[in-house]
Parts: C-alpha cells; structure tokens; sequence
C-alpha cells in the first residue's frame, strides 16, 4: 500500500478502501484468537476456503480470520453475514460436515445450521443472530469494537472502521487541545490504577526536560486468567498503535523528540506476531515512523518482550526491565512523568487505554463522557472466567452491576452450584460475596468494597469454592511475584502464606485471625509498589466476608466446601448412588468399591481426598462431612 502524505490522502483512501466493498457480499468471520485457535480454528479456516474453491465460491466469498469474538466458552466461532448469523462450537466433532453445512445450508440458501447455534444454558432457547445473544446484548463495545470484525493483519480493515482518522484529527489540533479532550472524557487508567489519563498525560507534557519524551504501553498482563490486554493486541493492534501516536502528539509535539515502546509478554506469541506485522504496515503507509502524513511529527514505536515476571506490570519495573536491568520497582519520586525511561520523561498506559483514545478523538469527548457513572466514565473489558456457564471476554459500561455481568451475560453458574464469590482486579482484588451483586462495577464502589478495579479479572465461584483456600492460592502467587526488595512485601506476604497453609492443613490457631488482620494492614502500609499495596486484598476480603470459613478450618477443624484434604472426609450416600461407577473409574488410588447398580463404598484408610470421585459423580451422591 502506498505511503500517505497527507491527512486528506488518508481520508481518500479510507473512502475508496469502504466503497470497494459490497456489504452484500458473503462473509464469513471466524474467530482467531488463541483461544479459538487452540481449537482449529485457523485449520477451520483452511478447510473452508479449500471448499469454497472447489465449488467455484470462493471470489464470491470472503473469508476472514479475525480476533477474539468474546464468547471463548463456545469456540471455535463463526459468524456469516450480512445475515449476522452466529454459530458456536463449529468443527469440535466433525469439521467436514460443519463446513460442507454451512457452505450448503447458509452461503448459498441462507438458511440456519440449527444444531451449530448459539443455545442459552438456561432457557435453551437458540438465537440465529449475533446480536440478540445475551451474552452481546448487554455488552458495550468501545476497545473491543473491531475484535471480531477486522483482519488484524490488514490494515486496510482497519482504515475501513476510522482507522487512524482520530491521529489525522489531531495532526491539525494544537496538542494541549487533546490533552483537554482526554480529560473532558474521564478516561482514567484502565491498568489497575484508574488515575486519569488526561491528568497523567498533562504531568508528561509539562516535565521541564525539554528534549524527550517516551510513549509506553504496558501489555504485560500477568493475572492468573486474564486475557483482556493480549485479545486487543491480537485482534486489533491498530487501535493501541494509533493510540500511542495520539498520545506522543499530545505530549511531545513542538517540544521534544520522542519514542514508543510495546512491552509484551513474551508468553504471548500471536500478540507479538501481530502487533510486528502492525508497526511495519503503518510505517509503510506513513501513519507511524518519520513525517507522519507529511508533517513534521515523527513516531517511531519498538517492541520490547518479557520474560513473564508478574511485578513488570508496575511501571518503574517495567522501564527497568526495557532499560535491560531487572524488572524491580524503584521509590517515587521522582516519577516517571519526569524522570522515567531512560532519564526521560515518560507515560505508561495500558493496553486498554490506549485503544479507546482513537474513539474518543473520533467520537468526541462529550460522547464517552456520555457512558458510566460520574466518576467513572466509558466502559472496562473483563475476562469472565470461573464457574460461569459463558466464560470469555465481555465489555460492559462503567456502573453495571456484578449481577448483571455474571447473570445476564455470563449465563449464571456452570452445573448445580449456587454462586457464592466473585473476585475483581485479579490475584490482588478482592472477593466479593453473594449479598454485593447488585454493586456497581467502578472504581469507587470496589475500592469501598475493599477490592479493586485491577486490569480486568473477573472470577466467579460457586459453593464448592473453599475461601481460606483460595485466598491462600492467590497469595502465593503474589508471593512468588515478589521481587524481594522490600522487607514488608517479602518477609511479610510470607509469613501470611505460611499462617493460611496451617490453617488449610488443619493446624490452625484462634490467633491466626488478628494475625493475618494485623500482617496485611503492615504490608498494605509498608510495601513499596502496587504488588504488594494490594496482595493481602484476597485475605482481607474473604476475612471480612467469610470470616466464619476461616472459623470452621480453626475451631471445628473442617472444611466447609469439602476443599482441603486435611479438613474433609468424602463419604456417599447409599440412598443418591446409582452404582454408575463413575466414581470407581475416577479414583486414582482404587478407594472405592461397589458392585454395579448398588451403592458403593469409601474407603477412609486409602482415600487421598482429592475429590475426583465427587466431580465424576451425576447424582451428587459424594458427600463430605
């Protein structure tokens, strides 16, 4: 594609790239994210095409390998238009006939596969469309507005939804005009933080060194279960380029020189690939590199990959780490917005964060301002993973309720169980019980709460989730995370570890509980940096809300979720069991015995308590006492 050297060149080309296409021409969208891929959907793809070419299809046909659609639970997906026909699960049990189907049944007839639509776990009632599927129906898509709708790897898909037509807005605005918009807009920091953007970026511009300026974005997402930052970064690397460059305008321009860096985990491999593909394309184009559209802003963006440490998501770190040193937070002041990367003056926002800039230069900052509560503006993806029938990645408006995210959304709770936690901002938020579903998702209601925004884990549990066990498996990751440096996050998250397995083993003590109250207030107060700020967050949570499961472990030596082996005792109930043997099959150490269609037995002398005969049982026959 030829360089622009203009912003109306740019314009030009956006319209004739939108014209070319006839919007009733066939198309079929399959998901690519890793998700998906994990499940063939790229070798789906393949296959599909292959069958289009042997019919004589496939110029009539476009086929197109997009980013993550949301709905992970139920991949590979494949959406045809211009019906917006949605289909789930294509190609898990026989790739063959799901293509021939589709192919035969919708491209030419336009008519439903019916067993490959979407079923409601609840009613199971199928939807044909897209766009009436609960899980989409309640969502409020800004950053993840292109997932599942462009080619990552085109830019020309990208240009076709007002690709870099909010930096050829700006290119003709004086950069404190943008700063303005971006605080007009509330946009705050959708990394964990929440400080607001436009304040963040106003500190930058205005740092006395006068002759750089480093553009940052942090993709080193580590939470256990996320996945919100590498689904952009696969799906739609575009926006959070284009967003960058905004930002360097902003903050830079008429000023100083200035630079960009990506740093991604290493660990995500399609994340990489496509955000490389990405750079060279908009250098090629003229949108990044020297003399962007033919003036005298440059840009230049590099991409630095992690090696997986959980505390590089802190931003001293993470320069620390692209500086080639350690990746250990350091003291602020001074702080990065003025003595950062390099020395230089600096600005770290997410991934996140950086693609709804575009949006908001195109749409107006009044327009996102629009959406959310009053101080908390826009919208904030979550990875909905956990006991959820509808696990995957979901954007909802700032203010929307946990109900409505993990019940409408997410379908409710996966199998029989009852919803008992869910844990926002990931192994350093916080769990919240049944009594809160009704709290509004923002900044301040969770921090009231005694939990946090984070980055975007949402994990729900049901009743057969031991709290004081897994408080202390969130714990020891963020202890293992820790870099050591200072005393309160090393020694002391440590000590809280060790006090939550004696008590998970059945050695617990009635002083364990103001102990572990008393150690996290000390490490909340002491520790230098975000990690361990917030690590005792899980312990202090489920000690405010389950304090009578910490109880139960100390006093009564059981555990009431039939979770820690030392604490339980599996047994089943002659009059529930079937004599399935489903059981017998699932024991590793042949604990059980049992003749078919009678009730079995366990034996307590040889079971390890692993619970694998209870989660192989249909007929809750498994009971602990």
């Amino acid at each position: 594609m030829d360089r622009v050297n203009s912003t109306s060149e740019l314009s030009s080309l956006a319209e004739r790239i939108k014209s070319s296409r006839d919007p009733e021409r066939p198309r079929v969208t399959i998901c690519g994210g890793t998700g998906c891929r994990a499940n063939n959907s790229a070798e789906l793809a393949e296959m599909l095409a292959k069958e289009l070419g042997e019919r004589g299809m496939e110029v009539k046909v476009e086929i197109k390998l997009s980013g993550c659609h949301g709905l992970c639970q139920k991949g590979p997906v494949v959406v045809v238009d211009p019906q917006h026909i949605f289909y789930q699960e294509v190609g898990l049990k026989n790739m063959e006939k799901d293509v021939n189907d589709i192919i035969e049944q919708t491209i030419k007839n336009g008519e439903t596969v019916e067993r490959l639509l979407y079923k409601d776990p609840g009613t199971k009632e199928r939807y044909p469309n897209y766009n009436d599927i609960p899980f989409y129906a309640k969502q409020h898509r800004i950053a993840l507005q292109n997932n599942g709708k462009i080619d990552p790897c085109k830019i020309e898909d990208y240009l076709s939804m007002e690709g870099y037509q909010g930096l050829a807005k700006v290119l003709t605005m004086d950069p404190w005009e943008v700063i303005e918009w971006v605080k007009q807009s509330g946009l705050r920091g959708r990394g964990g933080g929440g400080f607001p953007s436009g304040q963040k970026w106003t500190f930058c511009r205005n740092a006395a060194d006068q002759t750089m300026r480093y553009i940052i974005c942090n993709a080193d997402e580590g939470d256990p279960g996320a996945f919100m930052d590498r689904s952009i970064m696969e799906g739609d690397p575009h926006s959070v380029l284009e967003g960058m460059a905004i930002g360097a305008y902003a903050m830079s321009h008429g000023i100083c020189d200035t630079a960009g860096y990506i740093y991604i985990r290493a660990e995500y491999p399609l994340a990489v690939e496509n955000v490389h593909i990405a750079i060279e394309q908009a250098e090629e184009l003229g949108v990044l590199g020297d003399n962007i559209m033919g003036t005298d802003f440059s840009f230049h963006v590099k991409m630095k990959e992690g090696a997986g440490a959980f505390v590089c998501g802190e931003e001293t770190a993470l320069m620390a780490s692209i500086e080639g040193d350690r990746g250990m937070p350091r003291p602020r002041p001074p702080f990065p917005a003025n003595k950062g990367l390099f020395g230089k003056p600096s600005n770290i926002n997410n991934v996140e964060t950086w693609a709804n800039v575009p949006k908001i230069i195109n749409h107006g900052p009044q327009w996102y301002a629009d959406i959310g509560t009053e101080k908390s503006k826009g919208t904030k993806v979550f990875s909905l993973v956990g006991k959820v029938q509808n696990s995957g990645l979901v954007e909802v408006p700032m203010g929307i309720s946990l109900r409505e995210v993990i019940f409408d959304i997410g379908g409710g709770i996966m199998g029989k169980g009852k919803f008992k936690a869910a844990q926002t901002g990931g192994p350093s938020g916080g769990c919240l019980p049944a009594d809160m579903l009704d709290l509004p998702i923002d900044f301040e209601h969770l921090a009231e709460a005694g939990s946090i925004m984070g980055s975007g884990g949402l994990v729900v549990m049901d009743d057969k989730t031991c709290m004081v066990d897994l408080a202390r498996y969130f714990l020891s990751f963020t202890q293992s995370e820790s870099c050591g440096k200072c005393t309160p996050c090393r020694l002391g998250t440590k000590a809280m570890l060790d006090i939550l397995e004696r008590i998970c083993n059945g050695r617990g003590k009635p002083e364990d509980i103001p102990l572990l109250e008393e150690l996290a207030k000390s490490i909340k107060m002491g520790s230098l940096c975000g990690l361990g700020q917030t690590a005792p967050n899980p312990v202090l949570t489920t000690l405010k809300y389950f304090r009578n499961e910490y109880e139960a472990h100390i006093f009564d030596k059981k555990c009431p979720a039939g979770v820690c082996p030392n604490l339980v005792t599996y047994y089943i109930d002659p009059a529930a069991c079937k004599g399935c043997g489903a059981c017998i099959r699932a024991c590793p150490v042949d604990a059980i015995t049992g003749e078919k269609k009678s009730p079995h037995y366990i034996n307590p002398e040889i079971c390890i308590r692993c619970g694998s005969c209870r989660d192989a049982c249909k007929f809750d026959a498994i009971l602990t006492q």
